[in-house]
């Protein structure tokens, strides 16, 4: 890791739908017949509704996988990013990890002594084509066990229509970039006058509160860790950035009828794309929901608190495997996975950012499609900054902030004191 935080990233969105399984092969995680093996994999689903649900990308690849692998059968499981880190947490504790997991954190099960490493695993070639940065984010003491599925970064989404209709904009709806948060409180101030529901959608519900409270933190020239990369939840900076959340955006009005600390980030797209939220943060994925729904919408960096450069954050999703004696079939699966196709494949799917190089290069270079609309995304990845995740107490932290950050920024609340108690308890378990 280098600087303040982890460079580069994803991440994700986080989905609501239920647990799908691809396929029922044989006896569970175990031999099916004298010499085949039945890996287990568990993975996070990216669609926003069963149409365009993950499952049918796992079951895809597990086929393929399946027919150029005889003896190896695989069963994946697909559930929504809301419980899918806390199902693989149950499993683990009944003694029941599955093979291989695509959640959000890793660091915890290394630090167990659960995982292989990624060089017990993965052919030469794959290893080498995951993003420096990326890889470097996988590792705990230096070793890496966390492979990173995908990336993304975030931008501020805006309505055309109701900016232009509120007058924050001009009829031809382009060039608008704010750069501090007084603008962007204007701006909100406006769309409530305009009778617009939620001028600016904050969702801190538990779906990926940790995510949007870092882009404010990192907005406010704070973070997560400090240059040491210890715990620094209750700097100065990152107060303010919740007392600026609390008293000018929640506190007058300017965050919609629904509670922040209830608001999960689906809930606020949906919103978007009924044309009843003028601003949000979002990821790739936003793109596609509003253009099937007709919202025209702009994408600019979230503005910082007084206007000067800050790095954007950015997002990666993890796959690991556990140790179920199982080494040799499951680095077949995942040098499976990796391969380019199939990273294509589902990044297109879910206009997501990859992790390798060699997507990471086909994306730049595109010239047409999604990927084209991708570039503001891509430009930010370089110099993003990610979640904590090689520490084994972030899954934890994670949770906590999921949890209690929506007290903050409610009326009345104390953002000093919400966050000495998450950084308290985060700085134990990180000794511990």
């Amino acid at each position: 890791m280098k600087g303040r935080y982890q460079s580069l990233a994803v991440s994700g969105a986080a989905l609501c739908l239920t647990a799908v399984t691809l396929t029922g092969c044989g006896a569970v995680g175990g031999l099916t017949g004298d010499n085949e093996v039945t890996l287990r994999v568990v993975a996070a689903d990216y669609g926003d509704n069963p149409q365009n649900s993950s499952a049918a990308y796992w079951k895809n690849l597990a086929d393929g996988f399946e027919k150029d692998h005889p003896g190896i059968k695989v069963e994946v499981n697909v559930y929504s990013w809301s419980e899918v880190d806390a199902k693989v947490a149950e499993m683990v504790k009944a003694g029941k990890a599955p093979d291989i997991a695509q959640i959000g954190a890793y660091a915890d099960y290394a630090a167990a002594g659960k995982l292989y490493s990624t060089s017990e695993l993965l052919s030469v070639k794959t290893e080498a084509d995951f993003l420096a940065p990326l890889a470097d984010a996988g590792k705990v003491k230096q070793t890496q066990y966390g492979m990173p599925f995908v990336s993304s970064t975030r931008l501020l989404f805006y309505n055309e229509k109701l900016l232009a209709d509120a007058g924050v904009i001009g009829k031809d709806a382009k060039g608008w970039q704010p750069k501090s948060w007084a603008e962007l409180e204007a701006a909100a101030k406006k769309l409530k006058g305009a009778g617009v529901p939620t001028p600016f959608a904050l969702p801190l519900g538990r779906e990926e509160a940790q995510a949007e409270t870092m882009m404010w933190m990192l907005a406010g020239g704070g973070g997560y860790t400090d240059n040491e990369e210890g715990y620094a939840i209750d700097s100065a900076d990152n107060i303010k950035s919740l007392e600026f959340l609390r008293d000018k955006m929640v506190g007058q009005g300017l965050t919609g009828p629904v509670e922040p600390g209830k608001l999960d980030r689906q809930a606020a797209f949906e919103a978007f794309t009924k044309g009843e939220v003028g601003m949000l943060n979002g990821h790739p994925t936003l793109m596609k929901q509003a253009e099937a729904k007709g919202v025209k919408y702009g994408m600019v960096p979230l503005p910082t608190s007084d206007g000067s450069p800050q790095s954007a954050m950015g997002v990666a999703d993890w796959v690991m495997a556990f140790k179920n004696g199982h080494r040799a079939e499951s680095g077949k699966f995942l040098d499976y996975l990796y391969q380019p196709k199939n990273v294509t494949t589902f990044t297109e799917k879910y206009d997501l950012l990859p992790a390798t190089t060699s997507g990471y290069l086909a994306k730049q270079g595109a010239t047409s499609g999604s990927a084209v609309q991708l570039k503001p995304f891509l430009a930010a990845l370089p110099s993003s900054r990610l979640y904590p995740a090689g520490k084994k107490s972030w899954a934890g932290v994670s949770e906590d902030i999921k949890q209690n950050i929506g007290k903050a920024v409610q009326p009345g609340g104390q953002p000093a004191k919400v966050l000495e108690d998450i950084a308290t308890a985060a700085r134990t378990a990180d000794k511990s």
